[in-house]
């Protein structure tokens, strides 16, 4: 699995662990090990740009996925298709600022939002009400199993 990390934003960030992080949860997935995946963190200014050109809202954001070959999980039974995944990138600078409200420091927020960005190159979408359950519920089982696999490391990140 390829995972690239570009850290544009002139901010610290746990680049490793979040690296750590999307390799665990591609691998829960059982995303084709040949999978590309780019992780962008980006500056509040450049995030602004993105979400207007792209979303066509105001502001910075937290999070943006840029899906690329349309991949999926695969089904019980399925091979997974090989291919790139996509990009997401975040704004350490709002992720920072939205932390405290969402009860969690700011690498954990970035932690929360990168697996949220993950699941929307996988196609996951909270606009409609099941869809939502399924995405979220989707979301806080890999939460619970990437905190379950640090604990069992002794709080390391899995490598």
């Amino acid at each position: 699995m390829t995972i690239d990390i570009n850290n544009e934003s002139g901010e610290s960030a746990d680049t490793a662990g979040l690296v750590s992080l999307a390799r665990f949860v591609l691998d829960e997935l059982r995303i084709h090990p040949l999978s590309e995946l780019s992780i962008v963190l980006v500056d509040a200014q450049t995030m602004t740009s993105y979400h207007e050109k792209f979303m066509g809202e105001p502001g910075p954001t937290d999070v943006l996925s840029f899906p690329m070959d349309e991949l999926r999980a695969p089904s019980d039974g399925e091979e997974a298709p090989e291919g790139l995944l996509g990009d997401v990138v975040l704004c350490p600078t709002v992720t920072a600022a939205q932390a405290e409200e969402h009860g969690r420091t700011p690498d954990q927020e970035a932690e929360y939002l990168l697996v949220h960005g993950i699941l929307h190159l996988l196609g996951h979408d909270h606009a409609e009400p099941e869809e939502k359950a399924e995405m979220f519920g989707l979301h806080h089982r890999l939460m619970d199993a990437w905190q379950q696999e640090r604990d069992n490391r002794g709080g390391r990140a899995p490598q």
